[in-house]
């Protein structure tokens, strides 16, 4: 079995990750599924309390933990006023207590305006900027309903070069149109720019976005999967190449320079969601942020915290969950880690028949009691996972 690149060390296993929700954008793009909304006015005093509310909650239940990393993802948090970011980061600090090494992320767009506030941003104390750049093609931009064009978007990328002390950016490829030459060049320039992480994602139609109406109406024709798969396999290998391999289906990164917090999620561990329509994890219970901005600011008014739903996880449920986003990750996971999370013994986990034969297959490698996905197998990971997953 080939051995994966390291990776980040896993957090001790009393740290906690927390993610901050802000659901506002300027416009819609149309392959968007997220959370996110158009409001034209937002009141930043009132959201502001009612971050802190939601983020007083879930530390009160969350007593003796300290924080690995912070994330505020959106929507487009580079929206939010660098001193609410400030007081959040200050807020989460009370609370549970930062570790020394800790990763604080904030997504951006890359256009002038957001740009000017980097500093500001970095002053408020986050420490790695995650740059929704998604093409290097004008044309390619308009397509995606992106708001920046190429120039304002490298020039942005070169500012958080400057400020942030660790920088990663997103490119869509497998676009309409989009030949392997194409795809080839662009992500040769991505990697001449010499960030640490890229997040490289295949365009994804989605149920109730812009796009998934134009390809109903026929309006539009996603690219073909076996090119998609084509694209793909050129990702892996330039990327290696350039040594910034993946280490999760469409996360690459230079040796240490992971997503730490993404890691959390992947590798299994807790993490507490605040602000519209986010999840949690913590102890074994799924959490849930009432979606609409109005509902959660409702909820808050009433209940002093924005949840939705709280949902005890079975055994199966934790098992099931485990195996679905570790087996995401290059490194694999390690099935007698998931049976002590579970309480289930490793057979009632995973299907040892269809290891065994997707391992002569070359698509998964299992040694000892870790299991991964070859490279291979990546590929078709959507068809192998319920394959292997019993729980």
């Amino acid at each position: 079995m080939t051995p994966s690149p390291p990776l980040s060390e896993p957090a001790p296993a009393d740290s906690l990750a927390l993610y901050v929700h802000w659901p506002f954008c300027v416009s819609k793009c149309p392959y968007c599924d997220f959370n996110s909304h158009v409001r034209d006015i937002i009141d930043m005093q009132a959201w502001r309390a009612a971050l802190l509310a939601d983020m007083a909650h879930e530390a009160a239940l969350t007593p003796g933990r300290r924080l690995s990393s912070i994330f505020f993802g959106g929507g487009t948090p580079s929206l939010m006023p660098p001193a609410l970011v400030a007081d959040l980061i200050a807020a989460a600090e009370r609370h549970w207590g930062l570790s020394p090494d800790i990763e604080i992320t904030l997504e951006a767009n890359p256009n002038s305006v957001e740009a000017a506030r980097f500093a500001d941003i970095a002053a408020a104390g986050v420490n790695r900027v995650s740059l929704g750049l998604q093409a290097l093609d004008n044309d390619a931009l308009h397509f995606l309903g992106r708001a920046h064009d190429v120039d304002e978007g490298l020039a942005a990328l070169a500012i958080a070069q400057r400020v942030f002390n660790r920088v990663s950016f997103d490119l869509i490829y497998a676009r309409p149109g989009q030949s392997e030459a194409d795809w080839k060049a662009e992500l040769a320039r991505a990697l001449s720019f010499g960030t640490g992480h890229l997040s490289l994602y295949q365009l994804t139609i989605e149920p109730g976005t812009r796009f998934a109406t134009l390809v109903q109406q026929g309006k539009l024709t996603p690219a073909d999967p076996d090119h998609g798969a084509t694209l793909y396999e050129l990702t892996q290998a330039m990327t290696a190449e350039a040594g910034i391999p993946a280490y999760e289906i469409s996360n690459h990164a230079r040796p240490g320079q992971e997503s730490r917090h993404n890691l959390t999620y992947w590798r299994y561990g807790d993490y507490v969601g605040i602000g519209p329509g986010a999840h949690g994890r913590r102890g074994g219970m799924a959490t849930l942020r009432h979606k609409k901005p109005e509902n959660w600011m409702s909820a808050l008014a009433r209940n002093g915290h924005g949840l939705h739903g709280e949902t005890p996880l079975s055994p199966a449920d934790r098992a099931s969950e485990a195996l679905l986003m570790g087996l995401r990750l290059g490194e694999g996971v390690d099935l007698a880690r998931i049976a002590a999370l579970s309480g289930l013994p490793a057979r009632q986990i995973v299907d040892e028949p269809a290891i065994e034969k997707l391992g002569a297959l070359g698509l998964v490698a299992k040694a000892g009691q870790h299991l991964r996905v070859e490279a291979a197998g990546m590929l078709l990971l959507d068809a192998i996972l319920p394959e292997i997953v019993r729980a």
